[in-house]
């Protein structure tokens, strides 16, 4: 039997920010059909590698690879729901959705049908027409989990999905991800909280440091440390202190402050709102 091509391929992927290595010589290999947790604490390198899965940013050496071309080319196959939701306010949910997919190129007819079937879901169809402003922290993020999904990405990228969500809202974008990993579909999950990793995720992927200390299922991690849970896991496999957090960011160029404007549906005037 022929070995699936691999979804999603990042080759000694290295970043830096001036002096600063935020990710060091980084090798993952990604399949379709998983839910895979990016964990680690604050400063370990997590959001810098989904941006550079997003093709926000480009790897100082190395490269990332979509179906086998470059993500930077890729990037409509790859769907994103930062943590913070960037909704604009004087729209309706829907027509937030319905802006994003357009600049996929993709018809309203197609847009709105996938979100209907994500809203029914998510038992959310209702608030469709109703504009964003005033909505709650989780209504925030279920209706930008359906703008990430509406043009159909092969790749659906969540930085600390669950985040300021109370527990009903949480467990149902834990369960929307698990069924969309059982129709085929590929997650990757940021979180800091390993119990929900524990949960959520078939496969864990450990960063400290800038650097990538463990990669498998969490019951082989925990095997593999000698262990009894995925938290006492993590500890063993990041003993050494963890860097101090850096603030300092890459000038970003035109095209990339486009991309990331894109991703996260704000401009200056509308953060606030989103608040």
């Amino acid at each position: 039997m022929d070995k699936p091509e691999a979804l999603l391929t990042i080759s000694a992927v290295s970043k830096k920010f001036g002096e600063i290595e935020a990710l060091s010589n980084v090798d993952v290999v990604i399949n379709s059909g998983q839910v895979i947790g990016l964990v680690g604490g604050n400063g370990a390198g997590k959001t810098t590698l989904l941006r550079l899965i997003s093709g926000v940013l480009e790897p100082t050496t190395g490269s990332l690879m979509f179906k086998g071309k470059k993500v930077s080319k890729s990037r409509e196959r790859i769907g994103v729901v930062p943590e913070s939701t960037g909704l604009y306010a004087r729209l309706t949910a829907w027509e937030n959705i319905r802006f994003h997919s357009r600049i996929y190129g993709i018809e309203d007819s197609v847009s709105w049908a996938r979100t209907f079937h994500f809203a029914k879901r998510l038992e959310i169809k209702d608030e469709l027409s109703r504009h964003t402003k005033g909505f709650s922290r989780g209504m925030r993020q279920k209706i930008a989990l359906l703008r990430a999904l509406a043009h159909g990405p092969d790749i659906l990228l969540l930085d600390e999905p669950t985040a300021g969500l109370d527990v009903t809202s949480a467990r149902t974008v834990r369960h929307l991800v698990g069924q969309l990993r059982d129709e085929g579909g590929t997650v990757i999950y940021s979180t800091h909280h390993l119990a929900e990793a524990e949960q959520v995720c078939d496969r864990i992927i450990i960063v400290h440091n800038g650097t990538i200390r463990a990669d498998g299922h969490p019951e082989e991690l925990i095997k593999s440390t000698m262990t009894t849970n995925l938290e006492e896991a993590y500890v063993e496999l990041t003993k050494d202190k963890a860097r101090p957090r850096s603030d300092v960011k890459e000038k970003e160029g035109r095209i990339s402050k486009w991309w990331s404007k894109f991703l996260t549906g704000t401009t200056p005037k509308e953060v606030g709102e989103d608040e």
